[in-house]
């Protein structure tokens, strides 16, 4: 008998958890998914769920692609887009602030004298939606395993700078982390990272099956999700359980999947869906402005664009039977000199994307137009002369050939028009001859990515990034940070210098100091050209005239708890 789950001794619950994961998760997965399923089958094909949509449901529409919802087996924003409703954190950013806000935690958190141990309390008294106790165990359990696991998927290298978690007692966690008085460090808690599973449920060292998670009810955000017919069709209903900071203001939302954005105009339209968020082209966005009836919401941010080279099989990449490092950074660096970003945005996007010339939005501290100044004509134009010079300089003979690897059903069907322009570009003088194509997203997001046992498919690739809290380091750390945990790029970039100088800012207090260490990361990253960044993205959500409380924060996060209409 588990006498910490009935009546909240904290020593008992400890003894025999581990032999009772496996029996638990798999139990779960062979009986109930097994039973519903056949549920379902008998019912002749009812809608996910059996609920239909009345008066009182969302309904949300998307192009997004769901990887998965374990959190620690994916880090794109689809599946972000599910987990953020789904599963509790220490902290999250609070509608419209630029700050964090108390989620679980209790307190804002404290540090020990050397800033080396945070301390945190977690609210007593807290439940999963299957009727678990939610404690400080989950809290460490889930960033441990995080940091086990260590899926290239995975979204574990947010959490280089913790060394040790520990939970002294049922509401208390404390954080030991690498770097004195780390100004992310509460950030990073309300980030993908650290979001909070059952440790009854969840195995300790593996992936978790998307079913068994949802069979097992193993919910402890504002939603529990009750069905999830992938790229279809997602159910979540209102947890009566949570006691977080955005508490659902509707009972059941359904996020419907479509394969294009022309689908998804039409339903949101039509009245198919209430809310259409991501992603719709440009052209169909300022056709909707025009919809008696719609409205057209902006966010207070958005995500960038980047051409990413994979550094293993790019030309001359350190895996290729003629690999040269010398050359291969020419070919990086002659790709920055030839793209015109400008024309990218204005001819593509109808100037609703931004060019952008750093690995930072210009709003944020320490920004600075390092790929302005380093390449192209030195002010933001592009050069056929500056490409000629440093191919020729590192003696790599041309036309180089180069593959380029971009995505539809995720980053919008404009990237077509967007990568056909990249060719053009790239192959107006003479010095490149491209090949490019496109990939599913769900094939795509693993095939990408370099690893220990996969060099990557890839030689060069499209990839976006959406912060996961509003703070410089997001941009940079994340992307470019490789402390034995790799990075979201999954190229096999690393260097030691900037691995120093984002540890560096991440610990430093003053504005002023901080700042120039973020421009010095820049422009480091900028001259080594892991990757090009492309395009600001603004976020864009369209709503029908019924609908209100739908915000787009600056992290990215569109929750569903605050949606309403009638």
């Amino acid at each position: 008998m588990n006498g910490r789950k009935r009546n909240g001794r904290w020593a008992s619950r400890r003894c025999g958890r581990a032999a009772r994961r496996h029996d638990v998760f798999s139990a779960v997965v062979a009986i109930i998914v097994a039973t519903t399923m056949l549920a379902l089958a008998a019912c002749g094909g009812v809608r996910p769920g059996g609920v239909a949509a009345g008066d009182g449901t969302i309904t949300i529409g998307t192009t997004d692609k769901v990887s998965a919802i374990d959190p620690a087996g994916s880090y794109d924003i689809g599946s972000s887009a599910v987990k953020i409703q789904i599963y509790p954190f220490l902290y999250a950013q609070d509608y419209g602030e630029t700050g964090m806000g108390r989620d679980l935690a209790a307190d804002d958190g404290s540090w020990n004298d050397d800033g080396t141990r945070f301390t945190v309390r977690i609210k007593p008294g807290l439940k999963w939606a299957n009727g678990h106790v939610l404690d400080a165990h989950d809290v460490k359990f889930s960033l441990d395993r995080m940091k086990t696991i260590d899926d290239p998927n995975g979204p574990a290298s947010l959490l280089a700078n913790i060394t040790d978690v520990s939970a002294p007692n049922a509401t208390t966690i404390v954080v030991t982390d690498r770097l004195p008085y780390d100004v992310t460090l509460r950030q990073v808690l309300g980030s993908p990272a650290a979001a909070i599973v059952d440790d009854e449920v969840f195995p300790a060292k593996r992936l978790a099956d998307d079913q068994g998670i949802i069979a097992a009810n193993a919910f402890g955000g504002p939603y529990s999700l009750t069905s999830m017919k992938r790229d279809e069709l997602l159910e979540y209903r209102r947890n009566p359980n949570y006691r977080g900071l955005t508490p659902a203001k509707n009972d059941i939302v359904q996020v419907r999947y479509f394969a294009d954005s022309s689908n998804l105009k039409l339903a949101v339209q039509q009245g198919q869906v209430d809310v259409a968020y991501r992603s719709m082209t440009p052209t169909d966005v300022n056709n909707l402005r025009k919809r008696k009836g719609l409205r057209v919401i902006t966010g207070a941010a958005g995500s960038q664009r980047y051409l990413t080279f994979n550094l293993r099989t790019q030309p001359y990449g350190s895996r290729r039977p003629n690999a040269d490092a010398k050359k291969a950074l020419a070919v990086r660096r002659a790709v920055a000199d030839l793209i015109d970003r400008k024309a990218l945005s204005r001819n593509v996007y109808f100037g609703t994307y931004q060019p952008t010339y750093s690995f930072l939005p210009e709003e944020y501290l320490g920004h600075e137009n390092t790929f302005a100044t380093a390449y192209g004509d030195g002010r933001e134009g592009a050069s056929l002369a500056a490409a000629r010079r440093v191919l020729a300089e590192a003696g790599v003979p041309t036309p180089v050939t180069l593959r380029i690897q971009y995505n539809t059903d995720h980053y919008g069907q404009s990237s077509t028009e967007e990568y056909a322009a990249i060719k053009a570009q790239l192959e107006d003088g003479g010095l490149f001859r491209v090949d490019v194509r496109s990939t599913e997203w769900t094939q795509y997001n693993k095939e990408r990515v370099v690893s220990e046992s996969s060099d990557g498919a890839y030689p060069a690739y499209q990839l976006g990034w959406g912060p996961d809290f509003p703070d410089p380091d997001d941009y940079l750390s994340p992307l470019l940070r490789d402390v034995g945990l790799g990075n979201y790029l999954g190229n096999g970039y690393r260097n030691d210098l900037v691995n120093t100088l984002i540890a560096r800012q991440q610990s430093e207090r003053n504005e002023d100091r901080r700042a120039e260490l973020l421009k010095q990361v820049q422009r480091q990253a900028t001259a080594d050209v892991p990757a090009i960044p492309l395009l600001d993205v603004p976020q864009i959500a369209v709503v029908r005239g019924d609908v209100t409380g739908v915000v787009l924060d600056s992290s990215l996060r569109f929750r569903y708890a605050g949606v309403t209409k009638g």
